[in-house]
């Protein structure tokens, strides 16, 4: 069962600690913080806790006090023996560096202590063992484990195939799990779930589970996440939620009345000039922009106005050396302000903050609290954060977002169901521990959370891929990597070298070349960018309009194009996508403010009031709903708006489906495919959180457009229309390698993500026509439809239209909307240079202003 946790009292929790230790916490600190408070008694007692808390809140102690407790207490009787008594996963490396820093110091401390009291104790080791870890270190560590084992997702799974070091694990009192919430979401944290499962299953005695959050949702799913199931029980697990403990001061800050009527200099000045105002009245501000390109021109903007403060950068794409320089600068409050994308999320140590800016909204309302979590270090310090919008759209969205924020009402979490090519590396790291019997290993698959709803068939499928059951993947150098026999699987020999190289969830990020057809090179766009191109798009690249024709390998062959119009904007691939839970909220917003439009001194005073706004951003909001209430209609949760207006010889139809970008990408497309099934026509699809447009060559009827909400056959519509995609090939890629059909690195040899592609091309072309319903091809459909886009959310979205509980409206008007501005210049204009997209957005809303003064619709 998954319960609430209750709080102990500091007596309570004191006694039940080793005395030494009680002891020399009570020298330490004034008293436990709550979740120390929520976590530590039961963990003593050998039951499992989810410990959910902001940054700052003492829940790494919480995690490790009971550790700590057992080990001197095992020490001071000269019990400790050579084995690991604990484990601890975290996502991050340099998180894990921190961590054996932060034990040692307690554990000097105490040492100290019972010395002082006449007390020898036995020496507790910790280690950290990752990818970075040399063969010296790790052999040290083969003949003297460490008690507490520090280590990521990754070598977890390879230390459990390694037997001389496994047998080190047969006694791990405890599993500590950091960061869950940046696990839970992706196929790093599948994996773990199956290495807990193998962990589990090595013990002797109870191994007790701790998991540590930020602000996630619902906890109940994450419980389960972390501790799984016991043979069709859910094993049971206490939640500490103390996220509400922290107090948090959120506020939208529009430095623009009106976006509509400034050109990008003003907004660009403006913008940045806000944001040195506040840099330079705190003492460090810690700043989040959505992407890496942001980051380096915040940078660049903020040296320039402010030239005596130091001022960084931090993001992924930048050398480890220079990431490390930056966090050791902000642990000694050497910096004035940094400027990341999503790097410091996490919870790497980095001393004092206090003020988080956000530039854009965050898109869902768990990841503002990630991050504006990050500022006011201490439990008692408040979390101060200020997101700054740079257009309408946002300035709606962040409105919503803050006030969700504030009530602590947060997104729910997609975990990735059963994913299938996780499950073969980890198949194959079982058959290196021992042979197996079939039902055995099923029935420790099925322990594991994402792997609850596994059928023994697909089990099957999988023992029969690694097994080399299909004989014609060998012209592609594709073996077998184990053996079964219906009843039983092994190991085949010369694998071990081959896993402990491929294994891991993350593929390799490279840049595509973008090539003419006669070879010349033109520059280079991210992987992410190119999996949005099909046959005919138009994109620009340095400062040149291109016609994309088709892809060979790691590059994409296009054609120059002059006066063509691009059809995609370069920038697309890094935006986050918004979620849908917060996209339903701004709905009923929509609908809220409907209901009260022709009153604006109400609406403009409740939106002061209720969600904290300025005059300023009040008044842009009403003016933005007036504006499309006038021309239009306004699209609510009760309302999907259907625009339709016809401009040079194609008419744009704009759904405004504001249910995030995933969800979307799996409408638009499907209503793409079956428009252009039924009328052998090409459809131009443009789409954003807040809808998609459609561009045809002809006008949709009413019923053809009803048409297109049919439920039937939805994801096989979406499966199809993937068909010739960049975005199945380079998906197939990922999870092809990720399942060991493909290999990066084997025998000394490392393959290059150019090989490896056409690897994919050859066998995705193989598998489609030989064997539609091979797991590998299986599972990259699956990760496209549910992970990449949200079809469980569109399914949910197209059921309330279906039902009738949304109403369609179709509208046809002489141009564009104001809500329908966004989506319509994402499909138009060369929306790589911001400059002119301000200038078409201005002389836009200028002809809708006149069109409503004149009171023409």
């Amino acid at each position: 069962m998954i319960v609430k946790g209750k709080a102990y009292d500091d007596e309570d929790i004191l006694k039940r600690l080793n005395w030494i230790v009680a002891e020399w916490f009570r020298r330490k600190f004034k008293s436990f913080t709550p979740p120390q408070r929520y976590s530590i008694v039961p963990a003593l007692e050998g039951k499992n806790v989810l410990i959910t808390s902001p940054t700052g809140s003492g829940k790494t102690l919480a995690g490790f006090l009971p550790v700590i407790s057992d080990l001197v207490s095992l020490a001071e009787e000269g019990k400790l023996e050579d084995r690991v008594y604990a484990v601890y996963v975290s996502p991050l490396r340099a998180l894990n560096n921190d961590i054996r820093r932060n034990l040692e110091e307690p554990l000097r401390e105490i040492y100290e202590l019972a010395k002082e009291k006449g007390v020898n104790l036995q020496e507790i080791r910790i280690a950290v063992r990752t990818g970075d870890t040399t063969p010296e270190e790790k052999a040290k560590q083969l003949k003297k484990p460490p008690h507490i084992l520090i280590t990521t997702p990754e070598t977890l799974s390879i230390v459990l195939s390694t037997p001389k070091f496994s047998r080190h694990l047969t006694g791990v009192k405890y599993l500590i799990v950091d960061e869950i919430h940046a696990l839970a979401e992706n196929k790093r944290g599948t994996h773990l779930t199956l290495s807990m499962e193998r962990l589990e299953n090595i013990q002797e005695g109870k191994m007790v589970r701790i998991g540590l959050s930020a602000t996630i949702h619902p906890l109940d799913e994450v419980a389960r996440f972390l501790v799984g199931c016991a043979d069709d029980r859910e094993r049971d697990c206490i939640i500490a939620d103390v996220t509400f403990e922290k107090r948090m001061d959120i506020k939208v800050v529009s430095p623009i009345e009106d976006f509509f009527s400034v050109s990008a200099e003003e907004i660009s000045e403006k913008l940045y000039g806000a944001i040195a105002e506040m840099v330079k009245k705190c003492r460090t501000a810690l700043i989040f922009t959505n992407t890496r390109s942001a980051t380096e021109r915040v940078v660049y903007h903020l040296k320039k106005l402010l030239p005596k403060y130091p001022i960084k950068a931090h993001h992924s794409s930048l050398s480890r050396e220079v990431r490390l320089e930056v966090e050791e600068d902000l642990k000694k409050g050497k910096l004035k302000a940094v400027v990341s994308s999503t790097s410091l999320e996490l919870g790497i140590d980095i001393g004092y903050i206090d003020l988080v800016i956000l530039i854009g909204s965050p898109k869902s309302i768990n990841r503002a609290l990630q991050r504006i979590g990050r500022a006011g270090h201490r439990l008692e310090d408040v979390s101060v954060g200020r997101i700054v919008v740079v257009d309408q759209d946002d300035l709606v969205e962040c409105t919503v977002l803050v006030r969700e924020a504030l009530s602590r009402r947060l997104d729910r979490i997609h975990i990735p169901k059963k994913p299938l090519d996780v499950l073969c590396q980890h198949v194959i790291g079982m058959a290196l521990e021992r042979k197996w019997n079939v039902d055995e290993a099923f029935r420790l698959v099925k322990r594991a959370y994402p792997y609850k709803d596994l059928t023994m068939d697909e089990f099957l499928d999988v023992l029969k891929y690694l097994s080399g059951k299909f004989s014609e993947l060998e012209e592609e150098k594709v073996y077998g990597k184990i053996w079964f026999d219906g009843k039983e699987f092994g190991k085949r020999s010369r694998i071990r070298p081959i896993y402990y190289m491929n294994v891991g969830t993350i593929p390799d990020e490279v840049a595509i070349s973008v090539i003419t057809k006669d070879g010349r090179f033109i520059g280079k766009v991210e992987e992410e960018f190119a999996e949005r191109l099909v046959e005919g798009d138009v994109f620009v690249l340095a400062g040149k309009t291109f016609r994309y024709l088709y892809s060979k390998g790691m590059s994409v062959v296009v054609e120059e194009v002059e006066g063509v119009k691009p059809t995609i904007p370069s920038w697309f691939s890094e935006q986050l996508p918004l979620s849908y839970d917060l996209a339903l909220r701004i709905q009923k917003f929509r609908g809220f403010l409907e209901k009260n439009i022709e009153n604006p001194e109400f609406v403009i005073e409740y939106l002061q009031k209720e969600f904290n706004l300025d005059y300023r951003s009040a008044k842009a909001i009403y003016n933005y709903f007036y504006e499309q209430k006038s021309f239009s209609l306004i699209p609510t949760n009760e309302r999907l708006l259907i625009e339709i207006f016809r401009e040079d010889r194609y008419y744009y139809h704009v759904f405004h489906t504001l249910v995030g970008r995933r969800a979307n990408d799996a409408i638009s497309r499907v209503f793409a495919y079956r428009i252009g099934k039924n009328s052998r026509c090409n459809v131009g699809i443009s789409l954003t959180d807040n809808g998609f447009m459609l561009k045809l060559p002809f006008k949709l009827s009413e019923d053809e457009i009803k048409a297109l909400f049919n439920l039937e056959n939805f994801r096989e519509d979406l499966i199809a229309s993937l068909d010739k995609t960049e975005l199945l090939r380079r998906r197939f890629r990922h999870v092809a390698v990720r399942s060991f059909m493909i290999l990066r690195r084997y025998m000394g040899w490392e393959k290059s993500v150019y090989r490896q592609q056409i690897s994919a091309d050859n066998l995705l072309k193989l598998l489609k026509k030989k064997y539609p319903n091979f797991p590998v091809l299986r599972e990259t459909y699956r990760e496209i439809v549910e992970d990449y886009m949200d079809i469980e959310n569109a399914l949910d979205y197209l059921e309330r239209v279906v039902d009738g509980r949304v109403k369609v409206e179709i509208v046809e008007l002489p141009m564009v909307s104001p809500f329908a501005l966004n989506v319509y210049l994402v499909g138009k204009e060369d929306v790589v240079l911001m400059a002119d997209r301000r200038e078409v957005l201005k002389m836009l809303h200028e002809m809708i202003v006149k069109r409503i003064s004149k009171g023409l619709k």
